[in-house]
């Protein structure tokens, strides 16, 4: 099985939606895949989803993963095989957080597609679909990553 993270700033927003979103297609097409997602602040920590992510997964019909926000630790650097992130910031603390030892696990979710760039934060935009739709195609191009590797 394969273990993949992802992470944001406060894990309520985009690594939450991803989480869900990775999790759901996982079980619809069969994936041997495990799904978790993590803050690189402490800001949300222990707080649920926003309600902005809540309200577009259901409108997506995807299931909400059952979440707490939680802070990237050191030893989910052993734990998942890739980790992924949001934006350059998040970049920056995750290899801070897990150290340099992990560094070729670490990577950014829409690096992976045709148009590498930060994936929209709705906590500043209040834009839920637009981050919705950068996360499908984000996970779209990671999953033929993965396939093409001979991961999944």
């Amino acid at each position: 099985m394969l273990n993949i993270l992802f992470v944001c700033h406060g894990n309520i927003c985009r690594s939450t939606m991803a989480e869900s979103i990775l999790a759901h297609r996982a079980k619809k097409e069969g994936l041997s895949v495990a799904v978790d997602s993590a803050a690189t602040h402490t800001d949300e920590i222990g707080n649920p989803p926003h309600p902005g992510t809540v309200a577009k997964l259901r409108a997506e019909g995807i299931p909400l993963v059952p979440h707490r926000a939680r802070l990237l630790k050191k030893s989910d650097g052993a734990r998942f095989d890739h980790i992924v992130g949001m934006d350059g910031e998040n970049l920056r603390y995750m290899r801070r957080i897990l150290g340099e030892e992990y560094a070729p696990k670490l990577s950014l979710l829409l690096d992976y597609t045709e148009n590498p760039r930060s994936v929209a934060d709705p906590w500043y935009t209040g834009d839920f679909e637009a981050t919705y739709r950068d996360l499908t195609y984000g996970i779209d191009a990671f999953l033929r990553y993965l396939k093409d590797r001979g991961e999944l």
